[in-house]
C-alpha cells in the first residue's frame, strides 16, 4: 500500500448547513433540507428537492463555483499554508449525465480558484465519475503524497441535480421520488472538501481503498441480475489493505440515494462478506437529509466521519465509506483513528 493519508480538515456547503459543523449537527439530529421546488412532478404537484439557501440567487456555473469555493475556503481555514501548497482534485458529475450543470470546466475551475483565493497556478486534476469520484480522487491523492509531489492534496466535490434538464430526464425515467413513484430519489445539491496530508500517529487516516465496476448496474440493457459483485470487490479491496474482515468494521456510511437498487447492493455486500460473530453495525447516509448530491457525496461522507470521530459520537472505529454510480463504478474506503485491530 502507498503512503498513509490523513484528513487534516473539512468543509461543507449543504441544504442543512453552510459549513461543516452546522451541516453535521443537522444530519446527526435527523434534520433534512427537503422542500417544495419550482419544478412540477405532476399536475399541481411540486417536486420535492433539497436546494441550498444561498444569500444570492446564483444559477448555473456561477452557483457551482460559489458552492465549491465555500467548502474549499472552510477546509483551508485550519491549515492556511495549504492554500498555496496543495494539489487540488475537483470531483464533478459524469460528463454524459443528462442535465450536467457544467458546460465549460476550465471557466468553472478559474472561477472556483479565484473565489477561494487559491493561486491560478495551482496544480489541478479533475475526476468526473459522479458519486464515486471521491474514491478515485483518494487514490490519486495517495500517489501524490507518496511521491512527495506536494505536502497537501485538497479533494473538493460539487454537484446538483436541481437543473431543468436533469429534473426532466429523471422524471421521464421514473427515477425521482414523487407521489406516484415511491422508489425514487430526492434531487439535491452540495459541495464538500477534505484536505489530505501524510498521516501522523493517532490521526483520522485512510487505511484501505477499493475500486471496481458492477456489470449489472441500474441502467444495464442486458438485464443482468444484481449479485453485488462490483461493490463486494470494492469492499474486499479496502478491507484487504486494512487487514480486517467485514465484522471488524465499526460502522458504515453509504451514498444510499433512496432507490431500492442501491439498498439491495449495500445489503448484498454485508450478506456476502460478513463472517463469524457480528454485532450491530450502524449505517449512515447523508441522503436522508440532503437527497442525491452526486459527486460531492464522498468528501461529504468523509467529512461526516471525521467530525464524528473528532467530537466523539462516531458509531465505531473504523468506518467504511462506500459509493457507486448509475454506470456501475463502485468505491469503498476504510478510515480510522489509531491502530486497526
Amino acid at each position: 500500500m502507498t503512503t498513509a493519508l490523513e484528513i487534516a480538515s473539512v468543509g461543507m456547503v449543504t441544504s442543512v448547513g453552510l459549513d461543516a459543523p452546522s451541516a453535521c449537527a443537522a444530519m446527526r439530529a435527523g434534520i433534512d433540507g427537503f422542500q417544495e421546488t419550482h419544478f412540477l412532478s405532476g399536475p399541481d404537484e411540486a417536486l420535492i428537492g433539497a436546494p441550498i439557501p444561498l444569500p444570492r440567487g446564483w444559477i448555473g456555473e456561477k452557483r457551482f463555483a460559489h458552492l465549491a469555493a465555500g467548502a474549499i475556503c472552510e477546509a483551508l481555514q485550519e491549515v492556511p499554508e495549504a492554500r498555496r501548497e496543495a494539489v487540488v482534485i475537483l470531483c464533478l458529475p459524469e460528463e454524459s449525465r443528462p442535465g450536467r450543470p457544467v458546460r465549460d470546466v476550465r471557466a468553472l475551475v478559474r472561477s472556483i480558484l479565484e473565489i477561494a483565493e487559491v493561486p491560478q497556478s495551482a496544480r489541478l486534476l479533475k475526476v468526473s465519475h459522479g458519486r464515486p469520484s471521491g474514491h478515485v480522487a483518494l487514490e490519486q491523492a495517495r500517489r501524490i503524497l507518496a511521491a512527495n509531489e506536494a505536502p497537501f492534496v485538497l479533494i473538493a466535490g460539487v454537484d446538483s441535480y436541481l437543473t431543468t434538464h436533469a429534473v426532466e430526464h429523471y422524471l421521464a425515467k421514473r427515477r425521482l421520488l414523487t407521489l406516484s413513484n415511491p422508489d425514487g430519489f430526492i434531487p439535491g445539491e452540495a459541495a464538500a472538501a477534505i484536505l489530505c496530508t501524510k498521516a501522523g500517529p493517532g490521526r483520522f487516516s485512510l487505511f484501505g481503498l477499493g475500486l471496481s465496476r458492477e456489470k449489472s448496474f441500474i441502467y444495464n440493457e442486458e438485464d443482468i441480475p444484481l449479485r453485488g459483485d462490483g461493490i463486494v470487490e470494492a469492499y474486499r479491496g479496502a478491507l484487504n489493505q486494512t487487514g480486517i474482515e467485514m465484522n471488524g468494521l465499526g460502522y458504515r456510511i453509504s451514498d444510499l440515494i433512496g432507490e431500492a437498487y442501491f439498498f439491495k447492493q449495500t445489503a448484498l455486500a454485508s450478506i456476502r462478506l460478513v463472517r463469524g460473530h457480528h454485532g450491530f453495525q450502524d449505517l449512515w447516509s447523508p441522503a436522508e437529509s440532503l437527497g442525491n448530491v452526486g459527486a460531492s457525496v464522498v468528501p461529504l461522507m468523509i467529512g461526516m466521519a471525521w467530525t464524528a470521530a473528532r467530537k466523539g459520537y462516531a458509531a465505531g472505529n473504523p468506518v467504511l465509506v462506500e459509493a457507486s454510480n448509475d454506470q456501475g463504478a463502485c468505491g469503498a474506503a476504510v478510515f480510522g483513528v489509531g491502530a486497526i485491530q
